[in-house]
């Protein structure tokens, strides 16, 4: 064993002493293992730091995520979104099987794709890899050297520093990963953040400063960025949490500490600026339930781009009292609504999509066994395609007048006749005692006795099941002639102004989160928001300041549909009621009202088809009869009008003089209405005219 030097034996040296540590004579005097690994290590680095290896590594990290995000080309998530839609469809096979075929075509379409994205890469491979193995075959040091030098030199460049900084080393973003946890913040690493994703502003890390939401690439980022925008705008946030990744962009519950929402509500312009969204962005909607809280929507997408068409609804298959689907939240939830007893008004700017509105409730009505559809447009076309489907069209003054104290009367008939049917406080709806839905669009362009008998109608209709659902291009005194608003029940909310969301929805609407006014109506070349709305007072549902898009639907279909509904038969008021109406007086409402109308002088009126059993009399009945004995004699069961015309003069010389026009106008004057089509006829596909089945009923 060594023995160590004499402390006391002077030593014969400018040295200086040994320290603390005692030298022996047989132990090396090197560095220790740890310290020599640890200089290895960082002379390996400066190396490696030279020679840009992070940034090849880097930079081939990039280039593989670039193949793999080229090999993909979206296909995974269009083929997730087609067999989402088939899912939400069950129950509607047309929809459903229209997105199992385009998620099949996509499949194809993925497999095809990933064969020629393969066969360009193996293409592009072959030179590098033929001329590295030249090299190598061959010996030749420059060329290895060339191709090591390039290969470095590629990945370098596609790895070196960018604009944009990684997500981690942005400010205030969070490590990657879905686990929230403290070290994620900054924070000690014994003490966690809340379950359930809640994210307080304690956890925030120093220094962190607000970032656009396109940043984020995680709940945990997203929450925390919602938090420094917040915080940046002065909103007394403290919490947000269920931070979800949507389709459209990210949703995620957020929870103030003084107030309410409304603060939110009031910096959405400068919020939508710190996240960098479009304008309408940021849709927050507070909670009913917890009124602290608030639903916060980010939206950079359409978040109505995958909710499911309308489904099928054959002639008399659902009853008015039934919920049916006509539009979807931009939560994805169904707006469901039943429209027996329900006053309704919907307001919406031109271009809002308020005809859509309609024609979606219209389409409900009219596939119902126990209800009858009335459309009322002083303007313009009503419920449009879905015409042949609505029992009575009135557009003249005179017309709706008539038709608007006709059912005046009618309610005030069953009102008394409730009791005599046992129904109780209200109007039992059947099958034989069916209800009325009366759709008003245009309504500020009516006349002011029509106003007036809509008004009336509003207070006494709903329970002898005679409703009425108003329509117009404001909410306000001024477009509405009273202030009614707010009295009906059922509010459907389009784009429009500000001081139309305040008069529908009440003052303090806009700070709770009702902001139908942000909407964009269309334009000839963008649809923009038309056929979105706010909605409240809707039966079974909470009066939540969402948004909702009313579901378009095409007009062919829509005009098929009406076909059918018209072929399966049209509905007649109950004869209990139009007997029970004749025995009431007419209304003392201040102004001069027109003559009370059957319901037969009704319908021919307005050009509709009278009801099974009503008849003609004097000339009209000849003129029908004249018609009918000619296409019996031809025995067809249909004419076009010109045809019509040739026979009546051979029948009788006094239609000698009669033209075309003026025997279209006799015959709609008598209740035969105006020529429809007649399908097939000899050569012509789909010619106009007068079937044998419709005039007869008139006898």
């Amino acid at each position: 064993m060594a023995t160590p030097l004499p402390e006391e034996r002077p030593t014969l040296t400018l040295v200086p002493p040994p320290a603390a540590a005692p030298v022996f004579k047989d132990d090396s005097a090197a560095r220790k293992p740890i310290e020599s690994v640890r200089k290895v290590a960082e002379r390996t680095n400066r190396i490696a730091q030279i020679a840009l290896l992070p940034h090849t590594v880097r930079g081939y990290r990039e280039l593989g995520r670039r193949w793999l995000d080229r090999y993909h080309n979206h296909y995974p998530q269009l083929i997730a979104d087609a067999d989402q839609a088939v899912r939400d469809a069950a129950g509607d096979p047309a929809t459903a099987g229209t997105w199992k075929q385009k998620a099949d075509t996509y499949r194809e379409q993925y497999a095809e794709h990933r064969k020629r994205y393969l066969k360009k890469t193996a293409v592009a491979a072959v030179p590098v890899a033929g001329g590295v193995g030249l090299g190598v075959a061959t010996g030749s040091l420059w060329l290895d050297a060339l191709a090591v030098l390039g290969t470095l030199g590629l990945g370098a460049f596609h790895g070196r520093g960018r604009s944009e900084p990684a997500a981690d080393e942005r400010p205030g973003l969070p490590a990657e990963g879905r686990r929230l946890t403290a070290e994620a913040f900054g924070l000690p690493s014994e003490e966690t953040v809340r379950a359930q994703g809640s994210v307080t502003v304690d956890d925030l890390p120093q220094g962190a400063t607000p970032f656009p939401i396109r940043q984020a690439k995680t709940p945990p980022q997203a929450a925390v960025c919602v938090l420094l925008a917040m915080v940046a705008e002065g909103v007394p946030v403290v919490e947000v949490w269920d931070m979800e990744r949507q389709p459209w962009g990210w949703q995620c519950k957020v929870r103030v500490s003084e107030g309410t929402p409304e603060a939110i509500i009031a910096k959405t312009g400068a919020l939508e600026t710190r996240f960098d969204l479009p304008t309408n962005g940021v849709r927050p909607q507070p909670m009913v339930e917890r009124r602290a809280c608030a639903i916060l929507r980010l939206v950079d997408g359409n978040p109505f781009a995958t909710a499911p068409g309308l489904p099928y609804r054959a002639p008399k298959s659902i009853s008015i009292t039934d919920k049916s689907r006509l539009g979807t939240s931009v939560g994805g939830d169904p707006l469901e609504a039943a429209f027996a007893g329900v006053m309704g008004l919907v307001v919406a700017a031109s271009g809002g999509g308020k005809t859509g509105m309609l024609q979606a409730i219209g389409e409900i009505t009219t596939a119902c066994y126990d209800n009858i559809t009335i459309d009322l447009d002083p303007h313009g076309d009503g419920l449009e395609d879905l015409h042949d489907a609505v029992r009575i069209t009135a557009r003249s003054h005179q017309q709706i007048e008539a038709v608007l104290l006709f059912l005046l009367m009618l309610s005030k008939g069953r009102a008394r006749l409730r009791k005599k049917l046992g129904m109780g406080k209200k109007w039992k709806i059947s099958r034989e005692h069916p209800h009325i839905t009366v759709i008003f669009d245009e309504f500020p362009k009516g006349s002011e006795l029509a106003k007036r008998l809509a008004f009336e109608l509003l207070l006494v209709g709903r329970k002898e099941a005679v409703t009425l659902i108003i329509a117009s291009q404001g909410g306000t005194k001024l477009y509405l002639g009273e202030n009614i608003a707010q009295m009906i029940a059922l509010k459907a909310v389009g784009p429009c102004k500000v001081g139309d969301t305040r008069a529908v929805f009440g003052d303090g609407a806009v700070a709770e989160g009702w902001l139908p006014h942000k909407l964009s109506p269309a334009t000839d070349t963008d649809p923009k928001d038309a056929g979105h709305v706010y909605v409240q007072g809707v039966p079974g549902m909470a009066d939540e300041p969402i948004e909702y898009a009313i579901h378009p639907t095409p007009s062919d279909a829509l005009r098929k549909l009406a076909e059918e509904r018209r072929e399966d038969g049209l509905i007649n008021p109950d004869q209990d009621s139009l007997q029970a109406m004749v025995d009431v007086d007419l209304p003392d409402i201040g102004m001069p009202l027109p003559k009370l109308l059957t319901w037969e002088q009704l319908c021919r009126l307005c050009d509709a088809e009278p009801p099974e059993g009503a008849t003609v009399d004097g000339d009209a009945r000849t003129l029908i009869e004249d018609a009918v004995a000619v296409m019996e004699k031809a025995r067809v069961d249909r004419m076009k009008t010109e045809v019509l015309l040739l026979a009546l003069r051979d029948l009788d010389t006094a239609y000698t003089e009669w033209a075309v026009d003026e025997l279209k106008a006799r015959l709609k004057a008598v209740g035969a209405g105006s020529p429809e089509t007649l399908g097939r006829v000899g050569d012509e596909q789909n010619p106009r005219g007068y079937k044998l089945a419709r005039l007869t009923d008139l006898l």
